[in-house]
């Protein structure tokens, strides 16, 4: 086993997780499923609400949440040290010589794989039979680029013997060669050819009328589902289609009110193996993984630290289960910044609304200190899960699993940051949706919502829509985030929003407002420069800056002239790249659900704006 590279926590749930191709220098990867992670090196996670909500979804079985397995410090000075990390195989198992242009796959043994223990990033494959190679040194084997996958997360090599044979029985023993003229790349200017004189040009394997049938393979678990139904399409290695993510995130809420608690919620990674009372003893007279607890849970006895462990660990601390919906504690906290409870993670503090928008808004909160920690559920090919939706109210039956078997663990990542807390008047959101105008422009978002949902055969087609209210909060959190990065040090794809959108009448509602916040996974969290412009001077010069910038678009008219598309291709109104859109990082929705025209009046439409 070889190290190949390097990984980000974050990077293992939103980019490269389990089931996607990661692109070495020499080699394309595909990162293994749950049964092949060593969980020896991995620090458990600890997050009650986000660990029931995921229960409610994949059963009981499900009880932890670990982050991916990271070297200790001793490994990285001792050559002889274990390879920790992430497994990873090459795939696709089908490789091009880069001098002779011999196409093989790696099991034929044509190719032959070369590590180097000291330079983990010149591991490669090689064709050492190669017929054009001078000086003896063998030329370098690249991964092909093309493969077919199915919207049921189903992944496989190009069948390439049956392609170039164009469905006749194909010759096995045939060497096969793949050529591209021109400088373009382009799949026309490709031509893959047989040693029997078969060949055939890549561009007819884009064809929308002559799909693959799908092999039901999943190769990160190293298992094949027969009676596949989906027709499997070509796809190009590194496309955005190939992999998207299903993650629950949740915010840590305290829930105890006193010290010890509160001692207890902060220090429970160190705690959660203390199984008994003696065992706690024990690791304060041995002092291992005890020795930075000693000075806060000096002034405690070992009969009241295993209590205030045992309530932990029971789900009844502050006299609530954890909770299953994770937006509703968050709202309620954040509705009710002073009676909050605070620990090392999380602090809250109420300023008054921005200045010049006390109309709108209720009072600002300060998030000066918060912790977030994000679970990798699944992942679908293809076509993204359902509409970029909250997960928890996602129920698409195309997740694809991460193990065999029902998990038992997921993988997941923990950041520390800041960020600052919107709430609209409820009477003042429900004045604007009464409007005649308004509830036009909810239509029509409805009728896109059910063209997208027809177009991927969702049922039912009104299913998920979030109203009108949800585009506001949407698009207003957007125009805040592009102009509060000018000035806050942070870049925009490192802030990120989160919506809470209920209507009067829906379980925890009613809900509007928008949580702005940026987050690292340093274990001191951000700098605060995020919370600085919370301000309500600062705050409301930003908002003002922002929505004056709504007013007019680089890409007008066309941008205030655009519609809720009802062919199914999107979800939005009078919004782009040049005005509205985000970082996909950013983003809690996709893009979708945006109109600028809710913010204020554009030159095309005239009635909407609720900033009047």
């Amino acid at each position: 086993m070889n190290e190949l590279g390097e990984l980000r926590p974050s990077q293992l749930i939103f980019t490269f997780g389990i089931g996607s191709l990661v692109d070495l220098p020499n080699i394309s990867g595909l990162v293994m499923g749950l049964d092949d992670w060593d969980t020896s090196y991995c620090k458990e996670v600890d997050e009650d609400r986000l660990v029931a909500a995921i229960q409610k979804r994949l059963g009981a079985q499900m009880g932890k949440l670990y982050l991916p397995p990271i070297k200790l410090e001793s490994m990285e000075r001792d050559p002889a040290a274990p390879a920790v990390g992430v497994p990873v195989v090459p795939f696709p198992r089908w490789m091009r010589c880069s001098l002779c242009d011999t196409l093989s796959s790696v099991e034929s043994g044509v190719f032959k794989l070369v590590q180097d223990p000291y330079r983990p990033d010149k591991t490669a494959y090689v064709h050492q039979g190669c017929l054009k190679s001078q000086g003896g040194r063998a030329p370098t084997a690249m991964s092909v680029r093309f493969l077919v996958a199915c919207r049921e997360g189903h992944l496989s090599d190009f069948p390439w013997r049956a392609f170039v044979h164009k469905g006749n029985v194909p010759c096995q023993g045939s060497q096969m060669t793949m050529r591209e003229f021109g400088a373009s790349g382009d799949a026309s200017d490709i031509i893959v050819s047989c040693g029997c004189g078969a060949e055939r040009r890549m561009a007819d394997a884009f064809d929308p009328d002559s799909p693959f049938a799908c092999t039901g393979h999943h190769p990160h678990l190293r298992l094949i589902e027969q009676g596949c139904t989906e027709p499997a399409k070509a796809i190009l290695l590194g496309s955005s289609n190939s992999w998207f993510p299903t993650a629950f995130s949740a915010l840590s809420i305290p829930r105890a009110v006193d010290k010890i608690g509160k001692l207890i919620e902060e220090q429970w990674s160190k705690l959660t193996n203390a199984t008994s009372i003696s065992k706690l003893g024990f690791y304060r007279e041995e002092q291992q993984n005890y020795q930075s607890l000693i000075p806060l849970f000096s002034e405690f006895s070992d009969e009241e630290i295993w209590a205030a462990i045992e309530l932990k660990r029971s789900g009844i601390q502050g006299g609530n289960s954890p909770a299953e919906d994770l937006k509703l504690p968050e709202w309620q906290v954040f509705s009710k910044p002073d009676s909050a409870a605070e620990n090392r993670d999380f602090k809250l503090t109420r300023v008054a609304p921005p200045k010049g928008f006390e109309a709108f808004f209720e009072d600002t909160v300060l998030v000066e200190r918060i912790r977030e920690v994000r679970a990798l559920l699944g992942f679908t090919r293809i076509e993204s899960n359902a509409d970029f939706a909250e997960a928890t109210v996602t129920m698409d039956g195309r997740l694809t699993k991460l193990s065999r078997e029902n998990p038992k663990w997921l993988p997941a990542s923990e950041v520390r940051g800041e960020g600052i807390f919107l709430r609209i008047r409820e009477e003042v959101l429900l004045a604007w949706q009464d409007k005649p105008e308004v509830q036009q422009l909810e239509h029509e978002f409805l009728d896109s919502h059910k063209a997208w949902r027809k177009l991927r055969k969702l049922q039912p087609l009104g299913e998920g829509f979030p109203g009108i209210r949800l585009v506001l909060l949407h698009s207003l959190a957007h125009a805040l985030m592009r102009q509060i990065v000018l000035d806050c040090g942070y870049t925009s794809a490192s802030v990120r929003e989160r919506l809470y959108s209920r209507l009067p009448g829906e379980e925890g509602g009613p809900m509007a407002g928008i949580l702005i916040y940026t987050a690292a996974p340093d274990s001191e969290g951000t700098l605060g420069g995020l919370v600085e412009l919370g301000n309500p001077l600062t705050l409301g010069r930003h908002m003002l800056q922002g929505l004056e910038s709504m007013r007019l678009c680089a890409s007008d008219p066309l941008c205030s002239e655009h519609r809720p598309d009802t062919l199914g291709r999107g979800i939005q109104g009078a919004c782009c790249h040049a005005c509205q859109f985000a970082p996909e990082t950013s983003c809690e929705r996709g893009n979708r659900y945006l109109d600028r025209s809710v913010l204020v009046n554009t030159f095309s439409a005239r009635g909407t704006a609720f900033f009047d």
